[in-house]
Parts: C-alpha cells; sequence; structure tokens
C-alpha cells in the first residue's frame, strides 16, 4: 500500500485562554486525499485547534507543519497562499451580487492576482465563460442560480457557494469550519454529494458537532473532549470507544455501571 504524502502535521498543541486550557498538548496528521474530521460537542475544543491549524489562533506550546514545513507563527494569509483554505460557518460571499459574479471574484482573485476594487469596476462578462467557473456551476448545482443575488439564496445553497469558491481557488488541502450547521437533512444531503465528488482528488478536512452528519462521509474521525483527543479512527472505531461513549455519548461503560451498583 502506497503510503500518503503528509498535508498537515501537529505535535504537542497547546492553547489557553487565561487560565483555561482550551487545547492540551494536541497531536494530529492529516494525510494527502485523506477525508478527515475533527468532532466533538461543545466547548471540545476542536474549534480552537482548527483555528491553531489555519493560523487564525497562534498555539502556546507546539508546533504546525503544512507539507514538511513549520507554519507555526505564519498567518492565516500565508497558509491561504501555501495552498490551505478554509471556509467559515458563516458564508463569506458578496450578498448583493449574483452567485456567478462570486465565483468569477473567486477564481480571478486566486488565478489572476487581481486586486478586488479593480475586478468589481471592470468588466466581468469576459469573465463568465471561464472554463473553471462553469464546471464550479454545474459540479456544484448552481446552475440554475447563477443570476441569482446570494442574499436571495436559501442557506444550503449559499453553503454549495461558498465550498464552490474555495475550491475554485484549487487549494491543496480545503477545510471546512462546520458546513453543515444549520442545514435541513436535504441540504446536508445536497452539500455532502458535491463534495463527494472531490473525494481522492482533493484534502479534505471537516469540523463537525454531530457524528450522524457525516458518518457516511467521513474516513477518519479524530474526537475530542476538554481540549484532548480521546479516539482517532474510522466511524466503527470512534462509535465503541469507552472514552467516546461516556464523553460525547454520555453513556455509561459496564464498570461504570457496575460501579453505581
Amino acid at each position: 500500500m502506497t503510503s500518503r504524502a503528509e498535508m498537515i502535521r501537529a505535535d504537542s498543541v497547546t492553547k489557553r485562554f487565561g487560565g483555561q486550557v482550551a487545547v492540551d498538548q494536541v497531536s494530529y496528521l492529516l494525510q494527502e486525499h485523506e477525508i478527515a474530521g475533527i468532532i466533538g460537542s461543545n466547548g471540545a475544543g476542536k474549534t480552537t485547534f482548527f483555528n491553531l491549524l489555519t493560523g487564525y489562533y497562534r498555539p502556546d506550546e507546539g508546533t504546525i507543519r503544512y507539507r514538511g514545513e513549520d507554519v507555526t507563527d505564519l498567518s492565516a494569509e500565508q497558509r491561504v497562499a501555501r495552498g490551505m483554505m478554509r471556509t467559515f460557518q458563516l458564508a463569506s460571499t458578496f450578498d448583493n451580487m449574483s452567485v456567478l459574479d462570486n465565483l468569477v471574484l473567486a477564481f480571478f482573485r486566486a488565478h489572476r492576482k487581481s486586486g478586488l476594487v479593480q475586478l468589481l469596476t471592470s468588466s466581468r462578462k469576459s469573465c463568465y465563460r471561464e472554463p473553471a467557473v462553469l464546471q464550479a456551476l454545474d459540479t456544484f448545482e448552481l446552475l440554475p442560480l447563477r443570476d441569482r443575488q446570494v442574499k436571495h439564496l436559501s442557506l444550503g445553497e449559499k453553503r454549495r457557494l461558498e465550498i464552490a469558491m474555495a475550491i475554485l481557488a484549487a487549494p491543496q488541502v480545503l477545510l471546512l469550519d462546520e458546513p453543515l450547521a444549520g442545514l435541513a437533512v436535504s441540504e446536508i444531503r445536497g452539500v455532502l454529494d458535491v463534495l463527494r465528488r472531490h473525494v481522492g482528488r482533493q484534502t479534505i478536512l471537516i469540523v463537525e458537532h454531530k457524528l450522524s452528519h457525516v458518518q457516511d462521509f467521513v474516513e477518519r474521525f479524530t474526537v475530542m473532549h476538554e481540549g484532548r483527543v480521546i479516539a482517532d479512527g474510522n466511524y466503527d472505531d470512534v462509535i465503541s470507544h469507552p472514552d467516546v461513549r461516556r464523553s460525547y455519548w454520555q453513556i455509561q461503560t459496564p464498570a461504570e455501571t457496575g460501579a453505581v451498583a
């Protein structure tokens, strides 16, 4: 079996806020073309750890490497320039512009290095037939919405647009911060369907609160609780892990049940 290249490695990373330890000596490895998930209840430390990986926080201890390079002290923007692209819980789009214009701006900002003002003031019609933009409209099922202003999209449609905008930048690693939050079941299915089309072509790391939402999409789960990793493996591994049952599902283990009795 061919070993995968390392994309992101965190070694003994710790982050404190005042006297509270939000992330406690966490080590983590993300490999090329892996579809991985970081799962945990509210307050587990998963979002803080995600912010450390993407450069929005700097660790108090430990190191973070991206493709072998120490990026611990690099900003979020510098990490994006190296191929790490993050989406946020709230879609970062231009709400008063059309879906197509948002995609065009995302593509040209990433590949043509044009300034935002220049893009907004120039004629964008010449950009509308850019093959990558047209492909994104089709792949993410946005073609019927191409001329609609983003402010009139549903949350699920907006989430698909945001992910399409991130993928247009052709990142090496796509980091998704609770992309399914607030979505209906049918919208969750739609977002995951378009993400599945990139399995094997892109490295994807997704932070999610509910394990059930992504159990059929993510191939490796890392479960966090109180700032620490308590389990790591496939769905069957983590669902049966005693620490996960106790901390995440709040189910007593047989030993605990006997102790109570």
